[in-house]
């Protein structure tokens, strides 16, 4: 493996080297420019000193190359997440490695906007965002956009950051207070000056990939879109409307080496190579020994509970949440929605303290509510609506939602753990985190009392009284059409 994994990154190397020699005998005018990419990386570190050595081997070769991120930085691993200073190791990292530019993804916010003004203060690379504005908030203004220098190429990146429903980033409203933001396809025009004035203009978006096929088709003014958010992994860039979008995954599987060749202030060819980090042998020496010093971490390491069978995906891992609620808050019903459980499996064994927040690092509190049948369905229908697929997974009962020609819920049968269906005329307690309570759209009269314990704790609490845990083929929801 290790022979193969040299030989792939010699073939990469080699590549690149033989075609900047060969436009270099074409023409000396024309310029070459290496943007190395990632994008929602969610704190993980493990493959920082592969990064680092494959950036520094093209350092070494290329005159110009730049490392950017499209957003999402933080938010995934509890070594980075639950550091006394929170989330700085990876600062400390994307420093080393001599990171240009971040674009501002939704969980930039998660730690608050004054520990993301400490980050961004101690980064030496600009966090930027162009439909952001700060003027009423904590945090500090971030620049729209930034200009990398290539000799005397100036190359524009402008950043622009997704909006939910609700019109504010997929992260806990509480966190964005102060803040307004705009659509950033429509306010990608205000910036179309910059391809005016450079000839040339990069997307460094994290609006996902169907939001950057849009902004492709609106502007092609962008030479390239460099985009995250969707956890897309393309293998061969996506072509819309002239525009080149990339994107490499996420949790840093993967790296981007997309290479531009610049004539007369114009870019005149575009490649796009993915390079799987596993796929390198090699790493920095002093990048790793910051990476294992920071993975020294015992008290991460603490076993909580036994899976006596492997958690093989969300919905088993859903439900494992849910009946912590259940459990802990003593309530009727418990919901989570898909986008908070944030790994798709736990393998058979023991399940380690990092394990739990790996599942559930946002620390979001448990918000009990008492609501009727209807408004409990109101929940249910609104949350498949979203993206006409099934969101929360439940505990204390189990639903089918009835969906009509268009794909869209109409109905949602519900009935208890003995299967029998809810009696449409009382009322249920029900456990809910406080992302779901805040951002999701649902009937209630009651306004809900937030609980001090939060969704991990509970789960922490519940799994050190169980000690052994099963779910294997567990299911509670499905789709009738």
């Amino acid at each position: 493996m290790k022979l193969k994994s040299l030989i792939l990154l010699i073939v990469v190397f080699a590549l690149y080297t033989t075609n900047n020699q060969s436009v270099a005998q074409k023409s000396k005018k024309l310029t070459e420019i290496i943007i190395l990419h990632t994008n929602d990386m969610h704190s993980s570190i493990d493959n920082f000193g592969k990064l680092a050595y494959l950036a520094d081997s093209l350092r070494k070769t290329h005159k110009y190359v730049f490392l950017v991120s499209a957003g999402d930085n933080f938010t995934g691993n509890p070594i980075v997440d639950m550091y006394p200073d929170k989330g700085f190791p990876m600062i400390e990292l994307m420093n080393k490695l001599h990171f240009d530019v971040t674009a501002i993804g939704n969980h930039e916010f998660d730690m608050g906007q004054e520990l993301l003004n400490k980050r961004r203060q101690q980064a030496t690379f600009p966090f930027i965002s162009g439909n952001i504005d700060a003027s009423g908030a904590v945090l500090k203004q971030p620049e729209s956009y930034v200009i990398l220098k290539a000799g005397k190429i100036k190359l524009p990146f402008l950043a622009l950051i997704q909006l939910g429903e609700n019109g504010l980033p997929d992260s806990h409203p509480s966190r964005l207070e102060g803040l307004k933001f705009t659509n950033g396809i429509e306010k990608a025009k205000d910036f179309l000056w910059l391809k005016k004035k450079y000839g040339m203009l990069i997307g460094l978006t994290h609006l996902g990939v169907e939001d950057d096929e849009v902004l492709a088709q609106d502007y092609p003014q962008f030479d390239l879109i460099i985009g995250g958010h969707s956890h897309t992994t393309m293998s061969k860039p996506m072509m819309v409307n002239g525009v080149m979008i990339v994107q490499t995954g996420s949790y840093l599987r993967n790296v981007g080496i997309t290479t531009l060749q610049v004539k007369k202030g114009k870019i005149t060819d575009r490649r796009y190579e993915l390079v799987p980090l596993a796929s390198i042998s090699k790493t920095d020496p002093e990048v790793q020994a910051m990476i294992d010093k920071y993975n020294s971490n015992e008290e991460m390491n603490r076993v909580v509970a036994y899976a006596e069978t492997p958690f093989s995906n969300h919905e088993e891992l859903g439900c494992m949440m849910t009946d912590a609620i259940t459990s802990r808050m003593n309530v009727d019903f418990a919901f989570q929605n898909g986008g908070g459980i944030r790994i798709s499996k736990i393998p058979q064994g023991n399940i380690t303290l990092k394990d739990i927040f790996r599942l559930d690092p946002f620390g979001n509190q448990v918000v009990t509510y008492t609501l009727t049948y209807e408004e409990i369905k109101s929940l249910i229908c609104n949350s498949y609506n979203r993206n006409k697929s099934i969101d929360l997974v439940p505990s204390g009962m189990s639903y089918s939602v009835i969906v009509n020609a268009e794909g869209l819920c109409t109905d949602v049968e519900m009935k208890d753990k003995s299967g029998n269906l809810l009696d449409t005329n009382k009322t249920y307690t029900v456990g809910l985190n406080s992302y779901i309570a805040a951002s999701y759209k649902f009937d209630h009269k009651d306004p809900g009392t937030t609980n001090y314990n939060t969704s991990a704790q509970a789960l922490l609490d519940y799994l050190q009284d169980v000690k052994k845990v099963n779910y294997s083929g567990v299911k509670r929801v499905s789709v009738l059409k």
